[in-house]
């Protein structure tokens, strides 16, 4: 047994798990994070930050940084794909709700680094990398957990308390058999990243073009060099295979199909993956608690995953730091639970889902009257700022505080 057993163990150094760890450490809270992974993550995923997140990882520095390394993204465009520019939202109407009135945009994976930093520096943290978890047990006093290193050898550990922010196919959830309800979509989303700029053609950093037969997202992100490369995201037909969809060949075809300019670019990256929209029956289960991915997942279109699980990891560390304080009973992390859980049904699902529906909707006349509905929203301050409150995850962040 190794490890001080009065520290947070976390399972899982992604955003949710790297932030908890930030969080927590910001409470004078010892960590121990295990991560699965040798080598960090470095494909295409979430690259959105909201204005809430911003203003959490403020006093870390970590908003210094993504402000250093990102674009910031003062306005986002719904499309047609047939006629181009339907509604462009400017997010700066949010000015009296928040000190950054804009998304920001920067890889998932430079985040991770950049709050991994700031764990392995802290003199209360450690961080473990090739450490796979294959078992959880737990009493009224300490959480226990193994890992499997690479090597073949294990290792356990305790502690007072285990947060388990291990993915959507978290062990975690699955050793406490905490259900995961939702349901999958039958297609998979299709990632191709390319150098050619959209906005040479107009487009936003952040776009969303509706289409009933082949919608897409589009947006910039920072790249390896930092100059700008685009992300661009459509569905796929369940028969298609993975090879062809991956194939370089085969999805600058498909980039031409949407953008003929596009050719005038390169095909960098393409990666394909399933879509699920799911929640945890709970997040907490005696001393095992859940956030990120491991509690919720969704799909993208909104950039809501990644800031959903930070705002986990924000809410739950306030909370268990003060009982780690001592300063209040293990029923406060009741209330983790519920408001976390009440916000990722009624705000994170239902808006994601929404998202979805707009893009792909089929009838001309409820498409038509989808689009005048957001030109009106747009070109109106009030309506475009409490459509944008919504969007940008400050309403559901209040509806949660509301929760007793």
């Amino acid at each position: 047994m190794t490890d001080d057993a009065q520290r947070v163990l976390i399972a899982g150094g992604g955003p949710a798990g790297m932030s908890a760890a930030v969080f927590l450490l910001a409470e004078g809270v010892p960590v121990t994070v295990l991560e699965r992974s040798v080598t960090p993550h470095a494909d295409p995923r979430a690259a959105t930050y909201h204005p809430p997140t911003l203003e959490m990882f403020e006093p870390s520095g970590v908003t210094a940084e993504l402000h250093a390394r990102g674009i910031v993204t003062p306005h986002w465009q719904y499309r047609d794909r047939q006629n181009g520019l339907i509604a462009q939202f400017d997010l700066g109407v949010l000015a009296a709700d928040t000190r950054y009135p804009y998304r920001l945009q920067c890889e998932q994976h430079k985040l991770v680094a950049m709050l991994e930093r700031r764990v392995v520096e802290h003199p209360l943290a450690r961080v473990l990398h090739g450490a796979e978890l294959v078992g959880v047990t737990q009493n009224d006093e300490q959480v226990q957990i193994e890992v499997r290193h690479p090597n073949g050898g294990s290792e356990r550990f305790q502690g007072k308390w285990l947060i388990g922010a291990d993915g959507g196919r978290s062990l975690v959830r699955k050793s406490q058999d905490i259900g995961f309800e939702g349901f999958t979509w039958p297609e998979r989303f299709l990632v191709i990243t390319t150098t050619f700029d959209f906005a040479t053609l107009g487009y936003a950093y952040s776009s969303y073009t509706m289409d009933p037969i082949e919608w897409a997202a589009t947006f910039k992100v920072p790249g390896e060099d930092e100059r700008g490369i685009w992300r661009c995201v459509f569905p796929t037909r369940p028969e298609e295979s993975e090879q062809d969809l991956l194939d370089f060949a085969r999805a600058a075809q498909r980039l031409a199909a949407f953008a003929p300019e596009s050719v005038q670019g390169r095909i960098v990256h393409t990666n394909l993956y399933a879509v699920h929209q799911r929640v945890a029956q709970t997040y907490r289960k005696g001393r095992v608690l859940l956030a990120g991915d491991a509690a919720h997942v969704n799909n993208p279109l909104g950039g809501m995953g990644l800031n959903f699980g930070v705002h986990d990891a924000h809410n739950l560390a306030h909370r268990l730091g003060r009982v780690w304080r001592g300063e209040a009973g293990s029923d406060l992390l009741d209330q983790y639970d519920r408001q976390r859980r009440a916000v990722a049904e009624r705000y994170l699902q239902a808006q994601t889902i929404a998202n979805k529906q707009t893009l792909e909707e089929t009838d001309e006349t409820q498409r038509l009257a989808r689009q005048a509905a957001m030109r009106a929203t747009a070109a109106d301050p009030q309506q475009a700022r409490e459509y944008l409150r919504r969007t940008a995850m400050i309403e559901g962040l209040r509806a949660a505080a509301a929760i007793d």
